[in-house]
């Protein structure tokens, strides 16, 4: 059963134990379970009697009191890391291994243990069996919602969705014929069979036709259709979610003149990039030259030539995608606007082709114009695969693991630090498990619609070799790190913007500001000297533990911040906090709103540019009908519809959510000068309520407000269940 709370009456008072824990029967588990009461206390600050209990608890998670070898069981609370070796599932399928990550040849984050045994035709590899991979049973989702819509049934209906949606298609490969029969997924929808099941798991998209053999899978128009039907088309749209849109971590400063490749000619061909200054002034049209525009900071770019360049000649020999590299160069205006004014797309060389690349602009002739959109269209599809894999699945979920199971493993459920940080890591690890299953796995939902196909996790591994830090992950610093900002005494926040209507970066400062002051208050309560933090060996053993096995294949990198100070603790604890809070509401909530009319957010792009050697018959159709060469680029029927239920599922808040400063941890109400400081808290996340409202009504600030244009409410704290687009959960726990 699940042991919430218990009271003991005593002579001098009642006592609280806050539990929240599984707890099995004697004779599953004869273990005499250990609870703490809700006062917390620093190692050394521990009552006697209470110091063996403590550290035998911990030696409980770590495992070093398990009785059993092997797989663990669904009952057991063991904390262990392991490398990602269970998304590949070569027993089933030789075309199913994937690359173990986790090592020397690709770095990564660890995982939660499960101990299952290794494969048959692959030992490096993990047995994939059961309808649930083992996480530590308190990970579990909760059932105290019964049947209602918890993350637990969003997640468990997507492998059934996929098949189900298959079944009705006659081709998995066919484009959408036309414009109208993507409209038609909101207006009309899919036919499905009665007895799929599926509408108990998607009761917002099945709608159940009365007397008939079928339902209807009718997907809900998205916020960004409801609001400008025709907004996706438009560049001021384009640029306008760089800033306040699903991924607004990608946009950096150009800071270098001449663009360049830092890749190896001998291996990519020429590095120079073909957008020069002449293109540029061009497109400024005499506003000012290049020159004054980098002195001046007006040129910003999402830039991802490096990163894909290497993969492009891989991907490309997959079955119906294509690849290239892409740079995409913004000017800003004296608005505080963005607008693109470049594309350039590479090709390397292979065996039998030369280097190709071409620099695209909006246009101004019929040709012109519809080879802009589709050089936009890839361009953001290599965007809205970034986001997936890295933005969000790698930097939040991802890198949040090894944090989780660290704690767990030396901080006791009675560590005023783990208490800090228990409501940051609901959730997480029953969710990256269930990703492990069904959407980052190979075959799976990554793997089947966005670009990257079978090399997604493999691009991962190497965007968290080449560029994750964790003293980066922190917003001032990342956005310091892009040329979005700069340090500034004297400004709000202490940071001068370069791009002073930035919706992500101005509401999420307020939120880090918070989250940083409540950390403070909290942090000097319970440290109130250095020596404190030096003597405390369950705070130290947790961040050695995070840098030296969590994230062990950069554990030698200088950049790691040490515990020796008030500050350096504030630091650690705030950016964690917000990585699972801020970070990946940002990222995540906006996902249908956004991507759910996929021709704004394409996950793949399945045919070449027309200009890109083309034959005969392409060059004629693409002259005869150019929106069929635009809907043969955008993802198939099967891709997109299964994208569309994906997003939507992941873009739903549970009932059983819990927002960030919503309601107090037990142990905090228990101290009244943390509860004090936990009230500050929650009053500026409520003056944060309160300022976005106010901003999303000021039609000055062009990139959240204006006709049609959708607001920027995803930093918003609380929100009701469903599909929202605002509230921050304290958690990544969808």
């Amino acid at each position: 059963m699940f042991l919430k709370e218990m009271e003991l009456e005593l002579p001098g008072g009642s006592v609280t134990f806050t539990c929240d824990s599984w707890v099995a029967p004697k004779s599953v588990d004869p273990a005499k379970r250990i609870f703490f009461s809700n006062k917390s206390y620093l190692p050394s600050q521990t009552p006697e009697p209470l110091k063996h209990i403590r550290k035998e608890e911990l030696e409980t998670l770590q495992g070093k009191n398990r009785k059993r070898v092997g797989e663990f069981t669904k009952l057991e609370r063991v904390y262990d890391y392991d490398v990602y070796n269970d998304v590949g599932n070569p027993d089933n399928d030789p075309k199913l291994s994937r690359p173990v990550l986790g090592g020397l040849s690709h770095p990564y984050p660890r995982r939660c243990k499960t101990g299952r045994k290794p494969c048959d035709s692959e030992p490096s590899s993990e047995k994939r069996y059961g309808s649930e991979f083992y996480v530590p049973r308190d990970e579990k989702f909760s059932t105290a919602k019964g049947t209602s819509f918890t993350v637990k049934t969003i997640l468990a209906a997507l492998p059934s969705v996929f098949p189900q949606v298959e079944s009705v298609l006659l081709d998995p490969q066919l484009p959408f014929p036309h414009f109208k029969a993507i409209e038609n997924l909101f207006e009309e929808g899919i036919q499905l069979p009665k007895d799929t099941g599926l509408l108990p798991m998607l009761p917002r998209l099945i709608k159940a036709v009365a007397e008939a053999r079928d339902d209807i899978l009718q997907f809900e128009a998205p916020v960004l259709i409801n609001k400008d039907r025709f907004s996706w088309l438009r560049d001021d749209e384009f640029a306008r979610q760089t800033l306040a849109g699903l991924n607004p971590y990608s946009i950096q400063l150009v800071q270098e003149w001449p663009l360049k490749s830092k890749l190896d000619p001998a291996i990519y061909g020429d590095p120079s990039s073909l957008i020069t200054w002449e293109v540029v002034e061009r497109e400024v049209k005499g506003n000012m030259s290049v020159d004054e525009a980098l002195k001046n900071k007006r040129l910003f770019m999402l830039d991802y030539h490096d990163l894909l360049l290497p993969y492009v000649n891989k991907v490309r020999e997959l079955d119906h995608t294509t690849l290239y590299a892409s740079r995409t160069l913004f000017f800003l205006n004296d608005d505080s606007t963005l607008r693109p004014i470049a594309i350039e797309l590479t090709r390397p060389p292979d065996i039998n082709k030369p280097q190709w690349k071409q620099v695209f602009t909006p246009g101004y002739d019929a040709t012109s114009c519809w080879l802009w959109s589709l050089a936009k269209t890839h361009a953001i599809s290599h965007d809205a695969g970034y986001h997936q894999l890295i933005s969000h699945w790698l930097r939040t979920h991802c890198c949040m693991e090894p944090y989780i199971i660290a704690a767990n493993r030396q901080l006791s459920a009675m560590h005023p630090i783990y208490r800090l940080l228990h409501p940051h890591f609901r959730y997480t690890i029953e969710i990256n498990a269930r990703a492990r299953q069904s959407l980052i796995n190979a075959g799976g939902i990554i793997e089947t619609c966005f670009w990257p196909g079978k090399y997604s996790l493999e691009l991962s591994s190497n965007v968290y070799n080449k560029l994750w830090r964790f003293d980066m992950e922190g917003l001032p610093t990342d956005l310091i790190r892009r040329g979005l900002a700069e340090e500034d005494e004297t400004a709000e926040h202490g940071l001068r913007m370069r791009i002073p209507d930035y919706p992500f970066a101005n509401d999420g400062l307020i939120l880090w500001d918070a989250i940083k002051e409540w950390v403070t208050d909290y942090v000097k309560h319970y440290y109130p000297n250095v020596e404190l933090i030096m003597l405390d060996e369950e705070l130290q053993g947790w961040w050695s533990e995070v840098r030296n096995i969590g994230h062990g294949d950069k554990k030698d990198e200088p950049w790691w911040p040490v515990l020796k100070t008030q500050d350096d603790l504030i630091s650690v604890v705030t950016t964690i906090a917000w990585v699972a809070s801020g970070h990946h509401a940002a990222v995540n909530f906006g996902q249908y709103g956004y991507g759910g009319y996929f021709p704004n957010r394409p996950t793949t792009t399945r045919i070449r540019m027309p200009v890109e050697e083309p034959t005969d018959e392409e060059l004629k159709e693409f002259y005869e009908t150019p929106e069929k060469v635009m809907l043969k680029t955008y993802p198939s029927q099967k891709q997109a519809t299964l994208v569309m239920v994906t997003l939507d599922l992941l873009s739903t808040h549970s009932p059983d959510e819990e927002y960030i400063g919503e309601h107090p941890n037990a142990s905090w109400a228990n101290d009244p000068v943390i509860y004090a400081a936990y009230e500050r808290f929650k009053d500026k996340l409520q003056d944060l309520e309160r300022v976005i409202d106010e901003r999303n009504v000021n039609v000055s600030l062009k990139n959240r407000a204006g006709a049609g244009v959708v607001k920027y409410e995803l930093l918003k704290p609380i929100s009701e269940h469903g599909v929202t687009g605002m509230g921050v959960p304290y958690s990544i726990s969808i």
